[in-house]
């Protein structure tokens, strides 16, 4: 009896690429708080923002955390102009821990050839006192990369790991991942980023 083999069909990997950030990091003299993650998205390379997925939940999570409810005018937007205004207002910075690398798509866990940023001069440029790497990879990176430059620099903050926020990553809910900020994050974090800077 002869038995015939049905050839699997290869999938597609997509196409590896070498991305550099494509723009700068968002912070000023106010900032208190880093938010760190990977290399930006082809959405938010595209917009030049932070976060620009629409799936993404970073936005949505800030707006709940550090919002005031009673404020209209005090919301994320859905433009880069609009989250950058409320992330200087409420005093975090953001940033990734890679400015150029090699790349599968938008996968986080194919980077390679990883050329790190410079934490260096936000931090001695502002108040940051904490760094917040979303993401396991986000930690990774940082902890290979921008950590021990950073040690040579004299800086040692407290850094804490925060959930992905990435549409890749959503196992758990938007309610869900809310919380583990909130439980993760510094009280007195939380607290002076709802305040925003000046205590408006």
């Amino acid at each position: 009896m002869t038995t015939t083999t049905r050839r699997r069909k290869p999938v597609s990997q997509g196409t590896w690429m070498h991305v550099e950030h494509g723009f700068g990091p968002c912070w000023n003299e106010h900032s208190r708080v880093l938010f760190l993650g990977t290399m930006a998205s082809p959405k938010s390379r595209e917009a030049g923002f932070f976060y620009m997925h629409p799936q993404n939940r970073f936005w949505p999570i800030m707006q709940t955390l550090f919002a005031n409810p009673d404020d209209p005018d005090d919301r994320v937007g859905t433009t880069a102009q609009s989250r950058r205004a409320f992330a200087l207002r409420h005093g975090f910075a953001l940033w990734d821990t890679v400015e150029s690398c090699d790349i599968l798509g938008a996968s986080d866990s194919s980077i390679r050839n990883v050329h790190p940023a410079d934490l260096a001069p936000i931090i001695q440029g502002s108040n940051i006192d904490h760094i917040y790497p979303a993401g396991t990879k986000a930690m990774q990176l940082y902890e290979k990369y921008c950590k021990p430059k950073l040690a040579q620099d004299g800086i040692d903050l407290p850094v804490t790991a925060l959930p992905s926020t990435s549409p890749a990553y959503a196992v758990k809910t938007l309610q869900q991942v809310t919380d583990m900020f909130r439980e993760r994050m510094d009280p007195r974090d939380i607290e002076a980023l709802r305040a925003g800077v000046g205590g408006k």
